[in-house]
């Protein structure tokens, strides 16, 4: 219900179509093919997303992320622990978390998500790094329209500007954003989707993610949201 408002509005405030939203889904299938944990293992074209079952007006069946079972898990330690278990740490050095309202209808605005901003503002300041300096990114695509919401609310893209980013990216092959084909692509298990995210970064970080490595990527970030993007949370990882 929410996503079908977010993506309405989203669609008639900056004039983008059902087509370009659609993207998002064929670029994160096309990445988890690269991804042996993914729960897809197929691909589609734009034909395809908009072509699958039309769940509302403006939501198609491969437009969602499918709640699937799942498990991960990290190992957090203190520094002088850390540098005694591992030859290639990586660090959180950056930490955001906010809470708009426990209601959808206070939100500011149904095309953007304010926690998800105000969520990286502060893991940024916190990381004393700027948007630019992140050469990777997990974000919480739970359905096409949040992918280039949360990257307008975090700063990868201008307004509106989000679905041109990821049409780019698609078409380059660029990996950047969701390389391990994002909750779209590999399921979304709930509770274990954050540190799925978090694992991914950390292995592109150490130069360790296969077919779906960036290049030499020195700073990451994971952006979880739920509730309608009432509440967000982002972590900054660097080597």
């Amino acid at each position: 219900f929410w996503a079908s408002i977010f993506a309405k509005s989203y669609k008639r405030k900056y004039g983008i179509s059902d087509e370009q939203l659609a993207v998002v889904s064929v670029k994160n299938h096309k990445q988890a093919k690269e991804n042996p944990n993914a729960l897809s293992n197929k691909t589609y074209s734009i034909e395809d997303v908009l072509n699958s079952k039309k769940l509302t007006d403006d939501l198609r069946l491969l437009d969602c992320s499918r709640p699937c079972t799942g498990s991960a898990s990290i190992i957090l330690g203190s520094e002088e622990k850390v540098n005694k278990l591992s030859e290639d740490p990586v660090w959180i050095t950056g930490i955001g978390q906010k809470t708009i309202s426990a209601g959808f209808v206070k939100n500011i605005s149904f095309s953007s998500m304010e926690s998800t901003k105000l969520a990286g503002q502060a893991a940024l300041k916190m990381a004393d790094k700027s948007i630019k300096n992140i050469d990777v990114a997990e974000v919480h695509d739970a359905f096409s329209v949040c992918e280039p919401m949360a990257l307008e609310s975090l700063g990868f893209s201008k307004d509106g500007q989000g679905t041109h980013m990821l049409k780019e990216l698609h078409e380059t092959n660029n990996f950047k954003i969701n390389p391990r084909g994002g909750l779209i692509g590999t399921g979304h298990p709930l509770g274990a989707t954050g540190i799925a995210q978090t694992i991914e970064i950390t292995q592109q970080l150490q130069s360790n993610a296969g077919n779906r490595q960036t290049e030499n990527p020195q700073a990451g970030l994971v952006h979880n949201m739920s509730a309608a993007a009432t509440s967000s949370t982002v972590l900054v990882l660097e080597k």
